[in-house]
């Protein structure tokens, strides 16, 4: 029922109205144009099946047409404080595939290595852009950016706060393989003290029915007992493992096997990440005893959390998942864009 509309709205048409495709005027899409996006907690299941119905659109539009011209008269502005591969280069890919224009900045080039603060940073780009994407090691510094701009602001990634489009990304992946999530057993696997990904994920699980989580990571690495408590008010099964052999023993029950990089960049002493960033690694031998329809999700960049040999299982679905964060970027933009 909450199906975005029909893709030959989307497709080029002539060129005296393509800058003009008309919004479509459905109350979930009035809620997200003009928003900036913060938080996976912003959103409920309405907006989250609308937003995936979009980048099913955009799935079909890549494949049928290359791209669009639904943002030809917008320009999005990438600010990236930390490194990144993926976020920022499928956020330019999405914009382009939308036929927008788009500015970078990087904090190494940038006013910031002369002491300009990042509200000014952002205030100034927006001069510039009509959206602004936003990844910063400071938690809380997208929340800080919109509260000063007034564009809308799209958060990359916070430090160790969240990472919405990436959740977003991986729920999409999900619910093309199962079709739904629903009473899937998902386990994450890791970095779940640092992770942003895995704590926007298990924040947006939370508005599914029945989802088992397990959680498996070193003792000094475990999720945030503010999530995990959170959860548990909401009813959901959770368990804790700390042990290879834990891990072991529950691997054959699990859907969806979640694996993120123990993040070298986040330890103060490089004895204690020499010490743990080994302790759980995936390997074929190790998948032995997983179902055969479970999936490998892992958000990237991997170091050796995820063996090579992994890669041509059929149930790592991670470069897929990968390709699948272009098309949820094109739907937010557009979304937030106003344009479908």
């Amino acid at each position: 029922p909450f199906a975005p509309a029909p893709l030959r709205s989307y497709l080029p048409r002539p060129e005296s109205t393509q800058s003009r495709i008309p919004t479509h005027p459905r109350p979930v899409a009035r809620s997200l144009y003009n928003h900036s996006i913060l938080s996976v907690t912003q959103f409920d299941r309405e907006q989250l099946h609308y937003i995936f119905g979009v980048a099913d659109d955009m799935t079909m539009m890549v494949l049928r047409a290359g791209r669009l011209d639904l943002l030809k008269d917008c320009v999005l502005a990438t600010v990236f404080h930390e490194p990144s591969t993926r976020t920022c280069m499928s956020f330019v890919a999405a914009m382009e595939r939308l036929g927008g224009g788009v500015i970078s900045s990087y904090a190494e080039f940038s006013s910031v290595q002369k002491g300009e603060s990042l509200t000014d940073t952002m205030r100034t780009l927006e001069q510039y852009a009509d959206i602004l994407v936003l990844r910063h090691p400071l938690p809380g510094s997208a929340a800080l950016a919109a509260k000063h701009c007034r564009k809308p602001i799209i958060n990359a990634g916070d430090g160790s706060g969240e990472h919405p489009t990436q959740a977003l990304l991986d729920v999409y992946t999900i619910r093309q393989q199962f079709g739904t999530v629903n009473r899937l057993h998902v386990c994450v696997v890791g970095d779940l003290k640092y992770g942003r990904t895995v704590h926007s994920l298990v924040k947006l699980l939370a508005m599914y029915d029945g989802v088992e989580l397990t959680y498996v990571s070193p003792p000094e690495l475990k999720l945030p007992s503010d999530i995990s408590e959170e959860m548990e008010k909401k009813g959901f099964q959770q368990r804790e493992v700390h042990t290879l052999n834990g891990f072991k023993e529950i691997l054959p029950l699990v859907d969806v096997l979640y694996v993120t990089r123990i993040q070298k960049e986040r330890f103060k002493n490089i004895d204690d990440y020499n010490r743990i960033k080994g302790a759980f690694i995936i390997t074929p031998e190790l998948l032995v005893k997983a179902k055969e329809r479970m999936i490998v999700l892992h958000p990237l960049p991997r170091v050796d959390e995820i063996s090579p040999d992994v890669d041509s299982d059929p149930r790592a679905a991670y470069f897929r998942q990968m390709e699948n964060g272009m098309y949820i970027r094109m739907a937010l933009l557009a979304l937030v864009m106003g344009r479908v």
